[in-house]
């Protein structure tokens, strides 16, 4: 795991306890993509289902999450995708 997962994954489970949290760094499929190189950021991908999602829009879930990052959107991550799920929905959708 990077530093920046490490990173990432702290500062999501300090803001919103995750009952279940993944992130993918997929920086290396975009080495040499300007915007990257530009802010030194990497690409993620994030699956976090918590509690805090409970009764918000997708874009209030999405607020959430960039907030608990704060300043690593400015200097750390390029690009980040979030699928936010309530325990209830990722259940829903299949997952243990």
């Amino acid at each position: 795991m990077t530093s920046r997962v490490e990173k990432i994954r702290g500062r999501l489970e300090e803001a919103l306890l995750p009952v279940h949290l993944e992130i993918m760094d997929d920086s290396m499929a975009h080495a040499g993509h300007s915007g990257a190189m530009e802010t030194g950021g990497g690409h993620f991908y994030a699956t976090i289902v918590s509690e805090a999602f409970e009764g918000k829009s997708s874009v209030q879930r999405h607020q959430l999450v960039y907030r608990a990052l704060g300043d690593l959107m400015q200097k750390e991550i390029h690009a980040f995708s979030i699928k936010a799920f309530t325990p209830f929905e990722f259940q829903q959708k299949g997952n243990p």
